[in-house]
């Protein structure tokens, strides 16, 4: 079994966990209670040049912990001033060490959408994403069927909510656009071992129409990889591990974005 394997079936475990809590119908009902139609994440990544996507993350697999004594709410504050067009908040406590607390923190904190990143594996998480307030969810094509991919995307279309659709291969691309994603993002990085193949959102582009937003991760920590995916037409990049590791994470970020 690989890590994305035991993440998944982790996170199976979990979601069961959750329900005995607040069962699905529940859950359900009180994210519909709150629905919107107003796609904030898709609109923050729709402006000219290359969207930055700022990921607050404690740990990774095989790399281990990137930062110590971490506040996540600061750390949001401080992104999202430095001029992050979204956040992206790790939720997977395994692996990532993430928990649904700090997204709930850093929803209340700052004003820019936060996506919940933690691949869904059952619609439950959806309507939970949408009660922590989050503006969009992570799926991944290679976990998820063509059924459970359109109707998770169906479910998050109910609610307000965008499906950040996440492929490694141009099969991917195209069940991820039968489903109806307005959002496809390249994971430069295998997570089943964490090699990183930083050529693959170049490779994939012209397979995603204009229309869709096309995003890349995995990998991305200097001006030049920015410059190159604005070259490409690309829309937007989530940063990650370059901004947890910095010593300043707002002059990186501003770097980034070619500011001083």
């Amino acid at each position: 079994m690989n890590i994305l394997e035991e993440l998944t079936a982790a996170t199976r475990e979990r979601v069961e966990t959750s329900k005995l809590l607040i069962p699905a119908d529940e859950m359900k009902y009180m994210a519909l209670s709150m629905q919107d139609d107003t796609f904030d994440f898709e609109i923050a990544l729709s402006k000219n040049g290359v969207s930055i996507i700022a990921e607050c993350k404690k740990a990774m697999p095989i790399k281990g912990v990137l930062t110590q004594g971490t506040h996540f709410r600061e750390v949001a504050a401080e992104l999202e001033t430095a001029g992050a067009d979204c956040l992206s908040v790790v939720t997977e406590p395994k692996y990532f060490l993430g928990c649904r607390d700090h997204l709930r923190l850093i929803v209340n904190e700052v004003s820019v959408p936060c996506l919940r990143k933690e691949a869904v594996i059952d619609e439950y998480m959806i309507y939970e994403a949408k009660i922590m307030g989050a503006k969009a969810v992570l799926l991944i094509a290679a976990l998820n069927t063509d059924d459970e991919l359109r109707d998770y995307i169906k479910i998050c279309d109910s609610l307000g909510i965008s499906a950040f659709v996440e492929v490694c291969s141009e099969d991917d691309v195209k069940r991820a656009l039968a489903a109806g994603a307005r959002i496809i993002t390249v994971d430069n990085r295998d997570l089943r071992d964490c090699s990183v193949d930083p050529d693959r959102c170049f490779r994939l582009r012209n397979t995603v129409p204009s229309d869709v937003i096309y995003v890349a991760e995995g990998g991305i920590a200097t001006a030049d990889d920015i410059r190159r995916l604005r070259d490409a037409g690309i829309d937007a990049a989530v940063v990650g591990t370059a901004l947890m590791q910095a010593e300043d994470r707002t002059a990186k970020l501003r770097e980034l974005r070619g500011r001083r």
